[in-house]
């Protein structure tokens, strides 16, 4: 009896002491997490989805700190923060990338995909792995891929049913090539500018509209500036979670190992808070008396038609390799 007593003891003891030890790796830390979008949009309820995990697996010793809205710069400065370890982590259009890594300007080709299953495929698979893979030369590591949704037109000078429309309106775009040369390519004039200075661009007229997802549209108030909105879906927005791997390598496996978890388990949450709450933003875009035009689909098919050089022109200083993958992917998926 007391032997057995005793072994049950020793293992009270040893699971006490492993118990105690599943945290004894993880060390009090605060991480910066910087976004370009406000609280109450979906990749900001993904960030704050993200602490509350992280936080719980890390018995309160990691404490991630949010900060939305460009307070800490535009995409680009934020991007060298992170490389630089000034900030540890950011969520951004992954298509932003591709000045440091010229292979994720593969994203941002126009009516790449259909859906937001397909993109969940290409970018969870083997071609964001490679993405990703690419990202440690840069001094940057990538967490996975979120979502910001399919981006659209707005603007303020008239209704755009045709590509014939788009000609001569000065666009803002994100800062990279291929948004611009898409837009350029539709005969507008496009103008890249840092997101946070984009309502001030279109309330003074600097710019006549914009293209962003409709969950950006809201909570970026640019219904109070903007009297058109096209359902365009020119082009699906991933984006990236990425952490400075100036931070990253000051970890330990085990504090690198929570935080990847704590990425994903936030991604699922975060693309399904972004496709649910899509519908009623378009109701509420309506409700603030934008016109809203939705093309028929040859319509759309024009627009396509008219952009499809610029896939042509970025095959090669994307990769052709890159590009090639996605495409064929892209057409196992779609059963060509």
């Amino acid at each position: 009896m007391r032997l057995t007593q005793s072994i049950a003891a020793l293992l009270a003891a040893a699971s006490l002491f492993g118990a105690a030890g599943a945290h004894a790796e993880i060390s009090e830390r605060t991480i910066k997490f910087a976004a370009q979008n406000s609280k109450g949009h979906p990749q900001v309820m993904g960030m704050e989805r993200f602490a509350e995990i992280v936080k719980e697996k890390s018995s309160g010793k990691i404490e991630v700190k949010l900060f939305p809205g460009g307070t800490l710069g535009g995409d680009v400065q934020t991007l060298a923060s992170v490389q630089g370890g000034i900030v540890e982590m950011s969520v951004m259009n992954a298509g932003i990338l591709s000045g440091t890594v010229k292979e994720f300007g593969v994203v941002d080709l126009p009516f790449l995909f259909g859906t937001p299953e397909e993109a969940d495929a290409v970018m969870d698979g083997a071609v964001g792995n490679d993405l990703a893979a690419r990202l440690p030369a840069q001094r940057l590591v990538g967490l996975g891929f979120w979502e910001l949704g399919f981006r659209h037109l707005t603007n303020n000078r008239h209704a755009v049913n045709t590509v014939e429309d788009v000609k001569g309106l000065k666009i803002r775009t994100v800062q990279s090539a291929v948004p611009l040369a898409t837009f350029n390519t539709l005969g507008a004039n496009a103008i890249p500018l840092p997101y946070p200075e984009l309502y001030s661009a279109l309330e003074t007229g600097t710019v006549d509209g914009q293209e962003n997802p409709l969950a950006n549209i809201v909570n970026a108030k640019f219904t109070e500036v903007q009297k058109y909105l096209t359902l365009t879906g020119h082009q699906y927005n991933p984006q990236i979670v990425i952490v400075s791997k100036v931070f990253w390598d000051k970890l330990d496996p085990e504090e690198q190992a929570l935080l990847q978890d704590a990425a994903t388990q936030a991604r699922d949450y975060q693309r399904k808070a972004s496709r649910d709450a899509n519908a009623g933003f378009l109701a509420e875009i309506k409700k603030s008396g934008m016109e809203v035009v939705e093309p028929n689909a040859e319509q759309l098919a024009a627009f396509r038609k008219a952009v499809e050089p610029v896939v042509t022109q970025f095959r090669d200083t994307i990769g052709a390799e890159t590009v090639d993958a996605v495409f064929s992917q892209l057409k196992t998926i779609r059963g060509q």
